[in-house]
This record gives C-alpha cells, sequence and structure tokens, in this order.
C-alpha cells in the first residue's frame, strides 16, 4: 500500500489544550508496538532527522519510565521523562512526557500521551492524543515545529517498518 493511502492527520484542538494524531502503517500491530515500547526500536526512529535518539534506562511497565535524550548532530543533548501510567498490551498505553535535565529532574508543566493500537487487513493505525497541562504550553509545542519534526519522526519510522518487516 503506497504511503498516500495511509491516513495521517494531525489536529490541534486549543479547548482542550490537545493535540491527535492519527497515521497508519503497512505493518503488522505487533511489529508497530514493539517500535513503540522496545528501546532498542526506538532508539532508531524517535527523532527528527538529524537528530538522534538516545535512551539512557527505559521500563515499560505501568510505574515504569524512559529517561531519554534528543541529540543533535553537534552533540547537543535535550532531555525527557516518558512515565507510563497504564498499559494494556497491543492496545493502548499512557505516558506523561516532561522534559528534563541531565539527572532527570523535570521541567514541568508536561503533556499526558494517550496512544491507541489497532490493526485491520494488515494495517496499524496508531491514535496519539496529546493533552498539554496548559494552553501556553500547547501553543510553544506548536511554535517549537512539533507538527513538522512529529512528521518527520513518524515518516523514519515507517520507513523503519517496511526495513523490519523484510
Amino acid at each position: 500500500m503506497s504511503m498516500d493511502t495511509l491516513q495521517f492527520d494531525f489536529t490541534v484542538d486549543k479547548s482542550t489544550n490537545s493535540v491527535l494524531v492519527i497515521r497508519e502503517f503497512d505493518a503488522a500491530l505487533p511489529l508497530v508496538w514493539d517500535a513503540f515500547t522496545k528501546q532498542e526500536i526506538l532508539d532508531q526512529w524517535w527523532a527528527p532527522k538529524p537528530f538522534t535518539s538516545k535512551t539512557k534506562h527505559m521500563d515499560f511497565k505501568e510505574g515504569g519510565r524512559r529517561f531519554y535524550a534528543m541529540v543533535s548532530p553537534e552533540g547537543n543533548e535535550s532531555w525527557q521523562i516518558q512515565d507510563y501510567t497504564s498499559i494494556s498490551p497491543k492496545t493502548n498505553f499512557k505516558y506523561f512526557s516532561v522534559f528534563a535535565d541531565k539527572d532527570e529532574n523535570p521541567h514541568l508543566p508536561g503533556s499526558h500521551w494517550d496512544l491507541n493500537f489497532t490493526e485491520q487487513n494488515g494495517i496499524t493505525k496508531v491514535s496519539m492524543t496529546i493533552y498539554n497541562e496548559s494552553l501556553e504550553r500547547l501553543e510553544k509545542m506548536i511554535e517549537m515545529g512539533f507538527k513538522e519534526g512529529f512528521t518527520m519522526t513518524l515518516n523514519e519510522l515507517n520507513r523503519l517498518l517496511e526495513t523490519l518487516k523484510n
């Protein structure tokens, strides 16, 4: 299935301080789930090029955490925390995301991510709702180029899935 027939929606709702991203991948659900939940796969795509993702530690379980950096080509690190609040295997997981310093001290406010996974005829749909704790944070996220950056990141995942499938 070609990229243009796969769904990709990006909707900002300022009334709820949220962003809804829906993206379909031409890959089976278990593979897509692993790409979002396994450190060794996540670090291959979870950053817009030319940035790379570097996970310091990750424990994918309720109450667990991923602590990682987006690393610029010059080696500058921008640290983030994902605290996993709920996991329903192969269906849904939720986490609280917040920027942090290199010592894991969070820089509030953050955002709550809610990811839903469904598969139909070999196409996996990931629906991500990102609730920001303030309108100001939402607007800052949009200004910082979140849509463009996250689009590039998801396109990178799409390329990686093609490779992993074969």
